[in-house]
């Protein structure tokens, strides 16, 4: 599909958000996108740390 055909898709509101935003606005979301990437990041790290320290856990009771 077109870019221009993607665009005339959009509902109004989301063309008009999109047709010209300031480059504080810009700077912003881009600083919302890193913080949100950056908070998916540091769960998958905890996911990892509980995953492990479970395993290490069973494997004390199993062995132990």
């Amino acid at each position: 599909m077109s870019d221009a055909k993607w665009f005339d898709d959009l509902p109004e509101k989301t063309k008009e958000f999109l047709s010209g935003p300031r480059p504080d606005e810009v700077d912003t979301l881009n600083d919302g996108i890193r913080l949100v990437r950056s908070i998916a990041t540091v769960g998958n790290l905890i996911k990892s740390c509980i995953v492990g320290i479970l395993g290490i856990a069973v494997g004390i009771v199993m062995f132990g």
